[in-house]
């Protein structure tokens, strides 16, 4: 296990994120998911976050990441 440091500390913060489709909607096929993951990455790049792992369903998606402790 590799740990994180800034100037001031050594850290190790892992997030396990799930997000629903509305009224849990059957909506989410591989494309859609795909297209989901590439939008967390690019945005997470400006805020620090780090993806580890994506699944999805076809009503939810579970993202596992990492970042930092002011994200």
């Amino acid at each position: 296990m590799e740990l994180d440091r800034n100037q001031h500390s050594v850290y190790l913060l892992n997030y396990h994120l799930v997000m629903v489709v509305k009224y849990r909607r059957k909506v989410i096929n591989n494309e859609i998911s795909e297209y989901l993951k590439h939008r967390f990455v690019v945005v997470g790049q400006s805020y620090g976050i780090n993806l580890q792992e994506w699944n999805h369903d076809i009503d939810h998606v579970h993202v596992l990441f990492r970042a930092t402790p002011h994200t």
